[in-house]
């Protein structure tokens, strides 16, 4: 099955128009756990509750509202959202190109892939290609899931690829987190720390760092169901379901009979009593 586009739109470069589709480059590991009332497996629920009335609110009844003072809000529509229109809302428009090395590693927030449209390999190619080239990436805005991210579009194994980035007044200095003066190092213990760090250095070998908490996580999993201690998750009866059509046809049928004879004993009764009379 092809990977499910996350954003559709182009990437522009001067007079060049690249249409493109965006997909994501990286799955999590991650196990996915259910809340469960302990003492009978039913599932949890939860529900969105009005604070004043302590009543549930349906989802048409709620709206998202900004803080801009203390207790005072003002409410944002679909409209209002729809209505603001920003560079990078359908196009991520290439501003500059640089060094990707020149980049520090703390903007980067997520990766995505990069494929073209049907009908634009062409350009696709192109763009890669040059950018191969000059060994630069690409820098441009661009707008997914209601927000505007900086993004730095790079070549990656033959294939473009999409790093979001973080603005710069999103990137937090360390301030305060450091003492005022820093300690001095001796010459020896920076001499013994280098030589340590030179026993550890190597190249860059992802596939040797592995997830040993998640794997610990599924051998707990597995050792549970070969102990057999496996619960079945107690659904809700749902008492307001309607039943299919033919079930609903032969309860009306069994009804409507049961009323016939209720009906008739009555009189079958008045009828007896009559005869008995004479």
């Amino acid at each position: 099955m092809a990977p499910r586009a996350l954003w559709t739109g182009n990437v522009t470069f001067g007079l060049v128009n690249v249409p493109v589709r965006i997909y994501s480059a990286v799955h999590e590991h991650k196990l996915q756990f259910h809340l469960v009332h302990e003492k009978d497996d039913s599932p949890i629920g939860y529900q969105k509750i009005c604070k004043v009335e302590d009543k549930p609110v349906s989802n048409d009844e709620i709206v998202k509202a900004y803080e801009f003072k203390k207790g005072e809000f003002v409410q944002l529509t679909d409209e209002d959202f729809e209505a603001v229109q920003v560079e990078g809302q359908h196009t991520i428009d290439l501003q500059d190109f640089v060094p990707y090395e020149d980049i520090d590693p703390v903007f980067f927030a997520h990766s995505y892939l990069v494929g073209p449209q049907d009908g634009g390999e062409k350009t696709y190619a192109l763009l890669m290609r040059a950018m191969e080239k000059s060994g630069l990436v690409g820098i441009g805005k661009f707008v997914m899931r209601s927000r505007q991210y900086l993004g730095c579009l790079r070549v990656r194994d033959g294939a473009l690829s999409l790093e979001q980035l973080h603005f710069a007044d999103e990137i937090d200095e360390p301030t305060g987190i450091l003492p005022d003066k820093m300690p001095s190092v001796a010459s020896r213990e920076l001499d013994m720390a280098l030589t340590l760090i030179e026993g550890f250095s190597g190249t860059w070998e992802p596939e040797k760092y592995e997830d040993t908490y998640t794997d610990a996580l599924r051998e707990v999993v597995k050792a549970k169901r070969r102990g057999k201690d496996v619960h079945e998750l107690r659904e809700p009866e749902d008492e307001e379901a309607p039943p299919d059509l033919m079930e609903a046809l032969r309860l009306s049928i069994e009804q409507s009979q049961k009323s016939r004879r209720s009906a008739k004993k009555p009189a079958a009764r008045k009828k007896k009593r009559a005869t008995a009379k004479r």
